[in-house]
């Protein structure tokens, strides 16, 4: 029977308030969302998942209920995501999505106590597909000073996530898009998170557990190209392909394999 998520806030290393829910019964497993992402766009795989995980899903900051800095760096999201581990337990299994599929990775490599780790297409470069070059950070920060949410959000996914034009302009006619508007302001946080897109091979040597990299068949060939040689670098690695869209899959389709792989 499904538990229904409860609300919760813990306290990040610097101060910054981070609010999560959990839902179900069962090992503590943590979803951590991508760029846009808030706690609630993890609710359809939280309740896929929570007859078998207590499911976690968390606000990063700036983003629902969590708090924020007045300086960000990609270091005090890893501790954001430590300091939910500590309140579930002191450890769980991840389940990264795009730039989250990164913080998981970080949090791993940092020495945190994770346990099985899965990410969806993190957005790293390995050696195809486009890298970030230095005008598109200080472009974003322009716009997000300016408070100009549209533009950032139009730039970001032009620019960052190399969505074609015509998909953008057909984003903006959907009642989703002022939902992007509103979360614009983190989109530098991803961005800074994901750097110039390198694969840190060293750092990523640590982590040795189960990790399962996914990709869609849907998405652009560099995409799959990139989680399978991450998959394929780390000592616990493997790829799984899924019927998906572009850089999504549904709950229908992941917790087929989520299920398993977290419960080995």
């Amino acid at each position: 029977m499904f538990k229904g998520p409860e609300l919760y806030q813990t306290t990040s290393s610097d101060g910054t308030t981070i609010a999560y829910e959990k839902a179900g019964d069962g090992p503590p497993l943590v979803i951590v969302g991508g760029a846009f992402h808030d706690r609630n766009a993890g609710a359809p795989l939280a309740r896929a998942l929570s007859s078998h995980f207590t499911v976690v899903t968390y606000d990063r900051r700036g983003r629902g209920d969590s708090g924020d800095s007045a300086t960000y760096s990609a270091a005090r999201e890893v501790e954001d995501l430590g300091a939910v581990l500590c309140e579930v337990g002191g450890s769980a299994s991840l389940y990264g999505i795009s730039s989250g599929g990164i913080l998981a990775l970080e949090a791993a490599a940092a020495g945190y106590p994770v346990g099985r780790i899965a990410a969806f297409e993190p957005p790293y470069h390995c050696g195809q597909g486009p890298v970030l070059g230095p005008e598109v950070v200080p472009r974003l920060a322009e716009l997000t000073r300016a408070g100009k949410r549209s533009e950032m959000v139009e730039y970001f996914l032009s620019d960052v996530m190399v969505v074609p034009s015509r998909d953008i302009e057909q984003m903006r006619r959907m009642h989703m898009w002022p939902e992007l508007e509103a979360v614009a302001h983190t989109l530098i946080y991803d961005t800074r998170l994901v750097g110039d897109r390198s694969w840190p091979a060293a750092r990523m040597a640590s982590v040795t557990g189960p990790t399962l990299i996914m990709s869609s068949r849907s998405s652009a060939p560099w995409m799959r190209h990139t989680a399978q040689t991450i998959a394929e670098s780390l000592a616990g690695g493997e790829h799984r392909s899924v019927n998906g869209t572009p850089h999504d899959a549904s709950p229908r389709v992941l917790a087929p394999v989520l299920i398993p792989f977290f419960s080995g």
